[in-house]
């Protein structure tokens, strides 16, 4: 079994698509918004949805974009144009289900932890759900096509102002 190439090739997408996971929150944790957007190609798109809405079949999503010029304005907005009390984030993203690995298209789910401290503040949570994607192989290696994030949380603290 250890030759099995199947194997090693599922295993290989496996941990291609962990490390994307640990980058893309990585990026956000460390505030670098301007690299968010290269996490994507360039028709992609990125929702925040109610689990709720999601579950009805509702379109209704608290972010949604539909391209990577959208997202780099959306970070200019974040970056530029809002104020806000700082605090600092840290994502906790499980291993990822690969639900389908295609030539084209992968898809996968991972669930997701985002905690917000306020510096001499305690850490509480900020929101919890699982995202929903859709990647495709670039020459940059794997991209985004469609990241959905779904939460569970019914109250978001204050709002939603970074990525999640």
């Amino acid at each position: 079994m250890s030759g099995d190439p199947t194997l090693l090739q599922q295993l290989a997408l496996q941990m291609e698509v962990d490390q994307l996971n640990a980058a893309y929150a990585a990026a956000l944790d460390e505030k670098r918004f301007e690299d968010w957007p290269g996490f994507f190609v360039e028709d992609a798109s990125y929702t925040v949805q109610a689990r709720e809405n999601f579950d009805r079949g509702l379109p209704l999503a608290l972010i949604a974009l539909e391209s990577r010029g959208m997202m780099k304005d959306r970070v200019y907005g974040v970056t530029q144009t809002i104020y806000h009390g700082p605090y600092y984030m840290r994502h906790v993203v499980s291993p990822a289900i690969v639900t389908t690995g295609e030539a084209d298209e992968i898809s996968a789910q991972a669930n997701y932890a985002v905690f917000r401290t306020k510096p001499g503040g305690a850490s509480e949570v900020y929101n919890v759900g699982r995202y929903i994607d859709t990647l495709v192989r670039t020459d940059s290696g794997l991209r985004f096509k469609s990241r959905l994030c779904v939460y569970d949380s019914e109250m978001i603290l204050n709002s939603l102002i970074y990525p999640v």
